[in-house]
């Protein structure tokens, strides 16, 4: 399977057809915003009794404790893992980086030949350090940096409101009315704002044909709950087959926080031109220095600003020159979700001992290391299926 068709399952996944990711995109995200490899039963042996002995466990506390205690901070092992769990039931991180939860879509059939894609989450429990799913009225669900909260979205989509979800109450702490509806909402890398999406219609309720309903977007400061200026951004209608947009095209951050895309699948071209970028104030402008040649991965420029992770196939992901594009080196794993640290990646692979083109679908989170052809688990397998939408669909956040 080439990269094209791969990044094709994947929008569908976490994008439209959950999509999630994170929005995902979508099997990114992926968004989405997440799927890795196992190295053998030999290698897995091993690599998982180093594993218990490096994952802190939560102390038993009072409940007034475990509430002054969110179990992001509790949960202190480098790496924190559990290769016996698909989808995982306890926090699974790496590094200053968590899963912070996942979620599975459907495909519904509607009256009049419709399909409504829906998604369904489970999100980090920070009084119990385990994921649970939540309430089925939330259609979209963004965690921030830091997991403490979650912005969320009721459906059916566009929504008016945004709902900041505290994720150690489970209570919705506030509304942040919009006056155009919205269907994504995205934190900003450092937790501060949101861009959120508006949409005159559901991009999750799909017609044979696909029609572009994006309107444009609002940032919301995430402290004052104050709505800046509407900014239009409408989606390119198609006015012929040749039409190559998707239902969904949100909105979303900058590695730095400065400037806005929009993923963009656009067959035939190169990894530059997979994502369209805007100003705050929704004027084009030119990609970031760095993320020029990230291509659709989630995990794009890493923290220290010196490489890039774009999207792989099953011989790997590659490693970028930020400045170049240049490949510079080829890590294990086929879509880098996050990085953990300066060397190291939370990516979804399949085994590597038999990845051999037909074992793709058979993947799991994986954590792997720049320089090294070495692969922890931190998750078991999903099911091995390019078209099964109920596969769980990993989120990352800062932890």
């Amino acid at each position: 399977m080439n990269v094209e068709q791969l990044v094709r399952e994947t929008l569908q996944e976490e994008a439209a057809a959950s999509g999630a990711a994170r929005g995902d995109l979508a099997d990114r995200v992926l968004t989405a915003r997440r799927r890795r490899n196992r190295r053998g039963a030999a290698g897995a042996v091993a690599v998982a009794a180093a594993l218990v002995a490096a994952v802190v466990t939560v102390p038993e506390l009072g409940d007034d404790a475990q509430a002054a205690s969110p179990a992001s901070e509790s949960i202190t092992g480098d790496v924190v893992a559990h290769p016996d769990q698909s989808p995982p039931r306890d926090m699974v991180a790496a590094g200053g980086t968590a899963v912070s939860g996942y979620f599975t879509s459907r495909r519904v059939k509607q009256p009049g030949g419709a399909d409504l894609f829906t998604r369904h989450y489970t999100v980090l429990d920070q009084k119990a350090g385990r994921y649970k799913a939540l309430d089925t009225k939330w259609a979209w669900v963004d965690v921030a940096p830091g997991m403490r909260t979650a912005a969320v979205l009721e459906g059916e989509l566009p929504a008016r409101r945004i709902g900041m979800l505290d994720l150690i109450t489970g209570k919705v702490e506030r509304w942040i009315p919009v006056e155009r509806p919205v269907a994504g909402v995205e934190w900003s890398p450092d937790g501060k704002r949101l861009v959120a999406t508006a949409y005159s219609k559901n991009p999750d309720r799909v017609k044979d044909l696909l029609r572009g309903n994006r309107t444009g977007f609002y940032l919301v400061d995430a402290g004052s709950g104050d709505v800046g200026p509407f900014r239009k951004l409408r989606q390119r209608n198609p006015a012929d087959w040749s039409y190559e947009g998707n239902q969904r095209e949100d909105v979303d951050w900058s590695h730095d926080g400065t400037k806005l895309y929009v993923e963009q699948l656009k067959p035939g071209n190169g990894t530059s031109d997979s994502r369209a970028w805007y100003t705050t104030s929704g004027a084009k402008t030119t990609a970031p220095a760095g993320e020029r040649f990230g291509g659709l991965s989630r995990a794009g420029l890493s923290p220290d600003g010196k490489l890039v992770a774009s999207d792989g196939d099953s011989g790997g992901s590659r490693l970028l020159d930020p400045r170049t594009g240049k490949k510079v080196g080829l890590v294990p794993g086929m879509q880098p979700l996050a990085w953990a640290d300066n060397k190291r990646l939370i990516t979804i692979g399949c085994d590597p001992k038999k990845c051999t083109g037909k074992n793709e679908f058979r993947n799991q989170l994986l954590l792997v290391t720049v320089g090294s052809k070495k692969a922890v688990p931190l998750s078991g397998f999903r099911k091995a299926s390019s078209d099964y939408f109920g596969r769980w669909v990993p989120l990352t956040a800062a932890r």
